[in-house]
């Protein structure tokens, strides 16, 4: 078999999944309820979020809160202050990719 196969949650319980983590990427899979989200922090390479379903509500820097629905994706630079939170009441479910995978 050529292929790896990685697996990830399907359902509507909190998961922050590394599904891939290699030299070149890494590759995870997020859920959070209403309320959930991530400790405020810096990214630490370039990051791709795209929103699956749900809405998210991401404050980056000193920028007010942003909202984005389903369907979006983001590309967010290195060394950027994210706070990333689910503020509605629907279940945000978010795929995030950093490109290339960082050093540390």
């Amino acid at each position: 078999m050529i292929e790896q196969v990685f697996n990830f949650s399907t359902g509507d319980e909190k998961a922050v999944e590394r599904v891939l983590f290699d030299e070149n990427i890494h590759y995870l899979h997020m859920v959070f309820n209403e309320g959930e989200g991530l400790p405020e922090h810096y990214s630490n390479s370039n990051v791709y979020m795209t929103v699956i379903r749900g809405t998210l509500s991401i404050g980056l820097n000193e920028q007010d809160i942003h909202e984005y629905g389903a369907g979006t994706l983001l590309k967010i630079p290195v060394n950027t202050k994210m706070n990333v939170k689910n503020l509605g009441s629907a279940t945000l479910e978010l795929i995030v990719v950093k490109a290339p995978a960082p050093k540390s």
